[in-house]
């Protein structure tokens, strides 16, 4: 008793008694794959292919190699998925934007789409626009710009017969037009100059007006602004 109070000296620990460490809570298989996915985006951002290695997804996860193996069978699983993931993303975010009606806001609608990706999700840009040195079950940052083109085929093979030109050549100009964005994305991507609405507005002045017809401070005709 001490001043006057009962204790129960069962609940107070002894010098000699080890504190208890806070029980650590397991993470479930889905938990671990997705963990371990972040985690070798990240790495094959900043390091590439290359120079990850599985020992260092293992230490940045607090598991052992063994845990990567089962999950991803190696190194080249767990990359092929991370391209997968990032691949269907952006072809995703792209062909989603192309609402408008009319072809030039929805021009406006691709390069916006094509910028919002490098923005927010700018590691997996990274990794995606890196030569893979292993096989993709979705091919290759190329063929996914290729997939996108095809997007824009429809629109501009319906467009090119409106006004009375080929719309056999609508593929070949589906390809410059989604190609000039993708490559200028590439160079946005360091230096991010100028602001992402001027980079979209200055792509689709290119796209719709030609060398010919430049205007000299391109606007931008679609709801959005930035």
């Amino acid at each position: 008793m001490i001043d006057g109070v009962a204790t129960d000296s069962s609940s107070t620990p002894s010098s000699n008694e080890k504190p208890r460490r806070a029980r650590r809570t397991r993470m479930t298989g889905a938990e671990r794959r997705q963990q371990l996915l972040e985690i070798g985006r990240t790495l094959f951002a900043a390091k590439g292919f290359e120079g990850t290695s599985v020992e260092e997804i293992a230490a940045k996860a607090g598991v052992s190699k063994p845990v990567v193996y089962e999950h991803f069978g190696g190194k080249e699983g767990l990359y092929a998925v991370v391209v997968d993931r990032e691949m269907r993303r952006l072809l995703d975010m792209v062909t989603g934007s192309l609402t408008a009606g009319h072809p030039r806001e929805l021009c406006e609608q691709a390069a916006f789409a094509l910028l919002d990706y490098i923005e927010e999700y700018t590691d997996g840009f990274r990794i995606l626009v890196r030569d893979s040195p292993i096989p993709q079950s979705t091919g290759s940052f190329a063929s996914l710009i290729s997939d996108i083109a095809t997007q824009v085929e429809d629109i501009l093979g319906r467009e090119f017969k409106s006004r009375g030109f080929d719309p056999k050549l609508a593929p070949l100009y589906a390809q410059a037009l989604v190609g000039m964005v993708a490559l200028t994305g590439q160079w946005w991507l360091d230096v991010r100059k100028p602001r992402k609405a001027e980079v979209a507005a200055h792509l689709v002045n290119l796209a719709w007006h030609g060398l010919d017809g430049l205007e000299p401070k391109p606007r931008l005709i679609g709801h959005r602004k930035a």
